[in-house]
């Protein structure tokens, strides 16, 4: 297995966090030498490393774009962190919740790990995740984008961190796709909420859209 090195004169390119190689075979369509990176294997056949990120973070790498898990980040998951029956009580008073009593040591290692990335010894870095606690915790993101931007007819909020890397610039602006209303009023995308239970959800749910990964390739790369 390559250990990162430069190879001729391509852009070095780390894809962290993504098992899918969608993001990873965008640019290494336009000739970059791409890595992804996951504890899983992936999904296509590629360059990807198999391992903890932070072990190959350190190689000679000239753009990262990170994918860090975001369970115990999005605004989603607030609902798990607090006992069911403490709805009433001020936020600060209320109880772990009994199916998940460590979440929010959980959400402590997930802020620290995207801090980490972030401060990678990376001279461009972007970040994505949904909305959620890094908003406040961190800091707010510098964009944010939907499939619908980039020729997909679905909704999806995507927050982008950036460090030296532009905006990325809407390609194909489509219509939102179709909603789903909650029992409560809540509005969310069908193509999401409409999902059946399996055990591959949250995979379905966490691949970056083709046309926001041939953007990014396309205008940072």
């Amino acid at each position: 297995m390559s250990m990162g090195y430069r190879r001729g004169g391509d852009m070095r390119v780390l894809v962290a966090c993504e098992f899918s190689g969608v993001v990873r075979d965008a640019f290494a369509a336009r000739g970059h030498d791409t890595w992804s990176c996951d504890l899983l294997p992936t999904e296509k056949s590629g360059q990807h490393y198999q391992q903890d990120i932070m072990e190959v973070i350190g190689y000679d790498w000239d753009l990262m774009i990170a994918h860090p898990p975001c369970t115990y980040l999005a605004n989603s998951g607030v609902f798990w962190f607090y006992h069911p029956d403490d709805k009433h009580l001020p936020v600060n008073e209320r109880r772990a919740h009994p199916r998940y009593p460590d979440r929010r040591q959980d959400q402590q290692q997930a802020i620290e790990f995207f801090i980490g990335l972030h401060d990678a010894p990376i001279e461009k870095i972007a970040i994505e995740n949904p909305v959620g606690v890094l908003s406040t915790i961190f800091r707010k993101p510098d964009q944010i984008v939907h499939p619908y931007m980039f020729g997909h007819e679905m909704s999806k909020a995507t927050c982008l961190w950036l460090k030296n890397l532009p905006k990325i610039v809407p390609t194909s602006i489509v219509g939102k796709g179709d909603f789903l209303v909650s029992k409560s009023g809540k509005r969310g995308a069908k193509w999401n909420w409409g999902l059946s239970p399996s055990e591959d959800r949250w995979k379905i749910r966490s691949r970056t859209f083709q046309g926001i990964a041939d953007a990014m390739a396309g205008q940072w790369g």
